[in-house]
């Protein structure tokens, strides 16, 4: 069924079909409803596949991914068409107006990449960015909506980039799902609205462009209506066209800083030679041993894979194993690890360009052993401290605060190429300012809002052009002889380590499949009080968790976790069922 077959019925038919049809164009079939509570989230079942596999966030977004692999596409073309429709469909989490994180491991020649395409601050942004006039650190709230928050964004100029390496189908080709979806209209989700319904952005009230958007008429878009965005479609046809330059030097950047610059709330730094300077940076990839596998992330500026890394690592001597899954005993040790993890990042990790950051020294074995004979098995060890890894220089720990609306996609494509990519504008609707229909970031917010603590420099304070620190973590494992076992990451802000480490364990510790990993209900510990997912059978451990000496909450974790396991007979794929993701494969 076409989407142009899909645009003649009616609303509340399309909104069934968008559920349904559209989700399936191979014979695996799942519902992908909005889950009323957590505990039907175990009976979620994974998708197999024998050539390729894509796992997004919303089903219009995996559909349109999963049709560029069916043309031969390579996994970052299909990673291309998968974002576009996402800034389009899902546009609270992620888009071109942001930044992201992209790995990507080459099947043929056995090699491992990552580009960081998170934003970056203007060449004239100071730490006093985020100061009132008496020197104090703005509230979070008052930060967030508006100019001041922007930085350059990312998302394009990682894709240009990628492509020239990784690409197969041409680049005007990755555009056409998103442009015709945008011509026509895609059919509002459940998740969506409620999200608009929440309120927790004051900016997609009080700004313009986005108001008339989502509040057409005074009243917000619901579930089942189809929403047009013509200004989109005409912005990526100019990109597909004229490529990035386009987006950085021509048109679409003057109107970017325009709206920055002259926001009606806290008018902006953002210059139009800010935008004609970024740049995307390919990096080495940070990767250690847990057990037999070796797991790679994102170095910094994200410190998702060390921390990652650090939590697993030092848990390596604990036999996980013999514990049954999300078991008082194992997730006792998993917060208390975490607690570590949560402590050297929060002093240590920001933009190495700018920052000495004792990457090495963070998830070097016998550092991480040393860490570990802080876990006692039986009792809460409370606020941990940051250790004194090798290279590390005395700085203040960050008061960073990090959103949790974001996106994470996975993509094997026909060769064995694979793609783990999380983007994100940060907030949810990111700052707030709509421009020619898609949401610019705020994720300058992501660094320390005061620049010192007691006297001392914090790490991931705000420096012209420095990108601030992130807790995105797309994540790969690999077996000892160097093939691919699993593709993992999440939304979640900070949370996201968490979510990602759970799962991790969950794979490689108790064997179970990604989706079963994935419905676990979640614990979280970020070295302040442990979390339990509210609703799930781990609010019932929470008496347990008390006896050990922890602060318990209960809350809603919701995590939009996907992953793809590599097995001897397949590809095994999951999708949070939190959320809206689709698993498609062949």
């Amino acid at each position: 069924m076409t989407i142009n077959l899909l645009l003649s019925l009616s609303s509340a038919s399309l909104l069934l079909i968008a559920n349904t049809v559209i989700a399936n164009p191979v014979a695996t079939k799942r519902e992908t409803r909005e889950p009323e509570a957590a505990t039907g989230y175990e009976n979620k079942k994974a998708v197999h596949g024998s050539k390729y596999m894509v796992v997004a966030a919303n089903p219009y977004a995996s559909k349109a991914g999963f049709n560029i692999l069916a043309q031969g596409g390579s996994a970052v073309d299909a990673a291309i068409a998968v974002q576009l429709v996402l800034t389009l469909v899902e546009p609270q989490s992620s888009g071109i107006g942001g930044g992201t994180f992209m790995l990507h491991w080459d099947e043929q020649n056995k090699h491992m990449t990552s580009f960081d395409g998170r934003e970056i601050a203007p060449a004239s942004a100071t730490s006093s960015l985020f100061l009132d006039k008496k020197g104090n650190a703005l509230k979070w709230i008052d930060a967030v909506v508006g100019g001041r928050s922007v930085g350059v964004p990312g998302v394009i100029a990682t894709f240009k980039k990628a492509h020239d390496r990784y690409g197969k189908l041409p680049w005007s080709v990755l555009f056409e799902p998103a442009i015709s979806l945008a011509d026509k209209g895609f059919v509002v989700s459940k998740r969506l609205e409620k999200l608009l319904s929440m309120n927790f952005n004051p900016g997609i009230h009080s700004l313009k462009e986005i108001n008339q958007y989502f509040f057409p008429n005074g009243k917000s878009v619901k579930a089942g209506d189809v929403l047009v965005n013509k200004k989109l479609a005409n912005v990526y046809r100019s990109i597909a066209k004229e490529g990035i330059d386009v987006f950085y030097k021509g048109w679409i950047a003057k109107r970017i800083v325009d709206e920055v610059q002259n926001s009606t709330i806290s008018p902006g730094l953002l210059s139009l030679k800010d935008m004609a300077n970024y740049q995307v940076m390919e990096r080495q990839p940070v990767c250690g041993d847990y057990r037999q596998y070796n797991i790679c992330g994102m170095a910094p500026p994200s410190s998702g894979g060390v921390a990652v890394i650090q939590i697993l690592g030092q848990l390596e001597k604990f036999e996980l194993s013999k514990y049954q899954p999300n078991s008082i005993e194992a997730m006792h040790l998993y917060t208390q690890s975490s607690r570590l993890a949560f402590a050297d990042r929060n002093r240590y990790i920001a933009d190495a360009d700018f920052v000495e950051v004792p990457t090495e020294g963070l998830i070097e074995p016998d550092y991480l052993a040393k860490r570990s004979l802080l876990i006692d098995p039986n009792k809460d060890m409370g606020k941990a401290v940051s250790g004194q890894p090798i290279g590390a220089i005395a700085l203040a720990k960050d008061n960073a605060i990090e959103r949790p609306s974001t996106s994470h996609f996975t993509i094997i494509d026909g060769q064995g190429n694979a793609v783990s990519m999380t983007s994100s504008i940060e907030n949810g609707f990111g700052s707030a300012l709509m421009v020619e229909g898609f949401i610019l970031n705020n994720q300058l917010t992501d660094f320390s809002l005061a620049p010192k603590r007691n006297g001392n420099l914090v790490a991931n304070r705000v420096q012209p052009n420095k990108r601030p620190r992130s807790s995105m973590a797309p994540m790969m494992v690999f077996n000892k002889d160097k093939s691919l076992k699993l593709l993992v990451g999440s939304p979640g802000g900070s949370r996201i380590i968490n979510y990602v480490a759970q799962t991790m364990i969950g794979v490689l510790d108790w064997n179970l499949d990604p989706q079963e990993a994935i419905n676990l209900p979640k614990i979280s510990n970020r070295n302040y009080v442990t979390t339990l997912e509210r609703g799930t059978s781990a609010a019932a451990l929470k008496t347990l968790f008390e006896e050990k000496g922890h602060q318990v909450q209960l809350r809603d974790l919701n995590s939009g976790i996907h992953a793809i396991e590599v097995t001897k007979t397949g590809l095994v794929g999951g999708a949070d069922p939190r959320r809206e993701g689709l698993v498609l494969a062949k």
